[in-house]
């Protein structure tokens, strides 16, 4: 099965840079409001989903060959927590989550917590908006190459333990952060390296930031 590509409401600028990630085989799940993306990123819904507060419902379902799942407005998951959840579901366990970070920190943090769970479930997933490129580092080894003008390791469980960080202006080895003091910000890669980034215990979020 191929990648799920979330699309959510978010703002978006740069939609050459968000289109450079996109791939031919590509699922797209647009939620609510995240259709206003559509032209610009040249794509056609694979599947709908949403409590259509902002974005009309009648133009949703005027997209003819794209299945549609209507919400209701009160509810415990936003329309992007359902759409991960319904893709999950459905198989998928490579996730892009795009318009995602942006306007209302509420949905950004909200949206960074669903690669917690995407983790939790052994799931592939990375962010993207403007600015980052931000992933979960846990069981495995992540790579940050030099197309990068710098990258942050936040801790997202109460410790970090034996974080390591390889060929960055700020090496690390068997360190420990800690939710209370986040220290790895705007670390560099060495210029013709790529880093890399490790945690024994605990949970990290990278953010690989664009010049």
């Amino acid at each position: 099965m191929g990648r799920c590509v979330v699309i959510g409401g978010a703002g978006i600028r740069d939609y050459e840079k968000i289109r450079s990630y996109l791939q031919e085989d590509d699922f797209y799940l647009f939620c609510d409001s995240g259709l206003r993306h559509q032209r610009a990123l040249g794509v056609r819904p694979h599947l709908i989903v949403g409590d259509f507060d902002s974005y009309p419902r009648a133009e949703a379902e005027a997209e003819a060959e794209a299945e549609l799942i209507a919400l209701p407005r009160e509810k415990d998951d936003t329309d992007t927590v359902f759409a991960v959840k319904e893709a999950v579901k459905r198989g998928f366990r490579d996730f892009l989550l795009l318009g995602a970070a942006g306007e209302r920190l509420d949905h950004t943090l909200c949206n960074v917590s669903l690669l917690l769970l995407l983790d939790s479930l052994g799931c592939k997933g990375i962010l993207v908006d403007d600015y980052s490129e931000m992933e979960i580092v846990s069981q495995r080894t992540a790579l940050v190459s030099d197309a990068f003008a710098y990258f942050s390791t936040l801790s997202l469980s109460e410790k970090a333990r034996g974080v390591r960080i390889e060929n960055a202006k700020f090496p690390l080895q068997d360190a420990e952060i800690t939710c209370e003091y986040q220290y790895g910000i705007s670390n560099e890669v060495l210029p013709g390296k790529t880093a890399r980034v490790s945690v024994r215990e605990g949970r990290l979020l990278l953010v690989k930031v664009y010049v």
